[in-house]
């Protein structure tokens, strides 16, 4: 019988510009999807409706309209949509009130402000040119269950720990399992980024047989907790942490900038017209160049060589087809004790066979 797999990245939230770091986590996620679905039925859940709701998205919707006024958002770049959004890291929160008609807003009609939406169609054309799968981020998607419903799943998981009848907030309570108290609301009922992946990931976790969570290093506190309430409604949850890259040995978070050389569109333009070309090798950095972990900065140098072994490699496989079961095959090599396909493995496998035949099916498969 065919395994469910549910792949579930961490979703970043439309305010700013797709950086490296940002592209090394959708990488590994496309490889992994595409990979994993040569062997299992893979639903890939990645909806920009479930995170509108965060202060993080609300908030930098209500600076922009208190303090820009009616912009031509359709006509800026990602670029100056990020560097307001620094401008509006540097502000003082807003207060619940006023965030919360914006939140009515995304919530019941599905509404999305202009700069987000701007965002989401420039993410959308680097997506086509990266050649990564586009889970619907224009979509309108929102997640099953609603707060009220996500909280009281939650209670009777034993796992939540309500206080609002006392003016307090909602918790994730997993204390039986060794694992720190998480809040999830503010008292005023504003959730967090954790609360919306609950509201998302409860329904669905239910229905795999096995769930992947890939996620920024910097979260894994909220992943542990999110790996045990999932884990404890059936399925097999396996955590796929995703180290940042730094730029110039530093890690630095969007909304600090300094990104302004380093975003998608920027090393889109210096990529090249090949289109195989360029996703094969943007593959290659990423995922088997840079690895799993943090300890290298990006390199332009590395990125072009990366490219001009795709290039190589495409001209060895040129021609050579051995078949859907010999694809399979391959990547059942990359699992280990899990349904999903590894991404670096996988990927670094390509690099050391040098000397071997490499079959053009499974780039196609894969890559491109």
């Amino acid at each position: 019988m065919t395994r469910r797999v549910l792949l579930a990245p961490v979703t970043v939230t439309p305010a700013k510009p797709l950086t490296p770091s940002h592209l090394k986590g959708l990488l590994w996620t496309d490889v992994m999807y595409r990979a994993t679905s040569a062997l299992a039925d893979v639903t890939y859940r990645y909806s920009p409706t479930t995170y509108h709701l965060t202060e993080q998205t609300l908030g930098f919707w209500e600076f922009l309209d208190r303090t820009q006024g009616d912009l031509p958002y359709g006509a800026l770049s990602e670029e100056e949509i990020g560097d307001l959004y620094v401008l509006f890291r540097k502000d003082a929160p807003a207060p619940a009130g006023a965030l919360r008609p914006y939140a009515l807003e995304a919530e019941r009609n599905g509404w999305v402000h202009p700069a987000s939406a701007r965002v989401l169609e420039l993410w959308t054309g680097h997506y086509a040119r990266l050649g990564l799968h586009d889970p619907g981020l224009t979509v309108h998607q929102p997640p099953r269950l609603g707060f009220e419903e996500m909280t009281e799943r939650l209670v009777g998981l034993g796992m939540g720990l309500d206080q609002r009848s006392g003016g307090g907030p909602v918790y994730l309570d997993a204390t039986r399992y060794g694992l720190p108290l998480r809040q999830i609301t503010t008292p005023d009922g504003h959730p967090n980024y954790l609360a919306c992946a609950l509201r998302e990931l409860l329904p669905l976790a239910a229905e795999h047989d096995e769930v992947v969570l890939l996620y920024d290093t910097e979260l894994a506190a909220d992943y542990a907790l999110l790996q045990r309430v999932l884990a404890g409604l059936g399925p097999r949850v396996h955590r796929v942490p995703v180290g940042r890259v730094p730029i110039d040995g530093e890690i630095r978070s969007a909304r600090h900038g300094g990104w302004h050389e380093h975003t998608a569109g920027a090393l889109l333009r210096t990529l090249g017209a090949d289109p195989d070309v360029r996703r094969l090798g943007v593959r290659l950095y990423f995922v088997a160049a840079l690895g799993p972990g943090r300890a290298q900065s990006f390199r332009a140098d590395l990125l072009h060589k990366s490219l001009d072994r795709a290039a190589r490699l495409l001209r060895r496989a040129d021609g050579v087809r051995l078949g859907a079961e010999a694809v399979r095959e391959e990547l059942r090599r990359h699992r280990r004790d899990h349904t999903h396909v590894d991404p670096y493995r996988l990927t670094s496998s390509l690099l050391a066979r040098a000397r071997r035949t490499l079959d053009h099916d499974l780039l196609t498969t894969v890559y491109l």
